[in-house]
């Protein structure tokens, strides 16, 4: 997998060839707490059933990180949250995660896709 950026009228950038997914309850409610880093060209996604309110923390995570939140695969939002003390909302059904300044230039309006391979 690998996770895409497409911003209106721009060239597509890939952000994220390592990806994983937070598919359980239990990958969702730690995401990247307690790693010692967060690899450069890694992301961790979080796909929701729905648009709904999706709060991010980074309590445990000992680095800074990039968030997007996207709806229907449009960014509605996009913040560097710092380590230990930051924290995030917006409505949106997918939330990707990267190393801080990974998502640079990623703004609200830009299409974010996460593409399976082969």
């Amino acid at each position: 997998m690998r996770v895409v950026h497409e911003p209106p009228g721009g060239d597509a950038r890939t952000l994220a060839v390592d990806v994983e997914t937070a598919d359980s309850w239990r990958s969702k409610t730690l995401g990247l707490m307690f790693r010692p880093s967060v690899p450069d060209g890694y992301a961790l996604v979080f796909p929701f059933d729905r648009v709904g309110r999706r709060a991010i923390h980074t309590v445990g995570v000992r680095v800074p990180i990039d968030v997007v939140w996207t709806a229907e695969g449009e960014v509605v939002r996009a913040e560097t949250l710092p380590a230990w003390r930051g924290a995030g909302v917006a409505r949106a059904d997918r939330v990707v995660e990267f190393p801080a300044g990974a998502a640079d230039g990623v703004v609200a309006g830009d299409r974010l896709r996460v593409v399976e391979e082969g």
